[in-house]
């Protein structure tokens, strides 16, 4: 019984903080299935075809370095 009064009188968590945290979530497997698909093919799948949603990353020789593109 105390522990149930307790819990009903503790202060809420904010909602906002959970949002935070289900976006970031949603943003960190979409960036990781991104950079996943950009990169080197794990075996077995040399042979198929990049999703159309997946945008291809060109990579530089020398990146950071020299003068700037535009």
């Amino acid at each position: 019984m105390l522990l149930m009064e307790a819990a009903a009188n503790a202060p809420h968590f904010p909602v906002y903080f959970t949002a935070v945290y289900v976006v970031g979530f949603i943003a960190a497997v979409t960036l990781g299935s991104v950079a996943w698909y950009n990169s080197k093919r794990p075996p077995g799948w040399e042979d198929k075809e990049r999703p159309s949603i997946v945008p291809e990353i060109k990579k530089e020789e020398t990146p950071g370095l020299g003068e700037p593109k535009s």
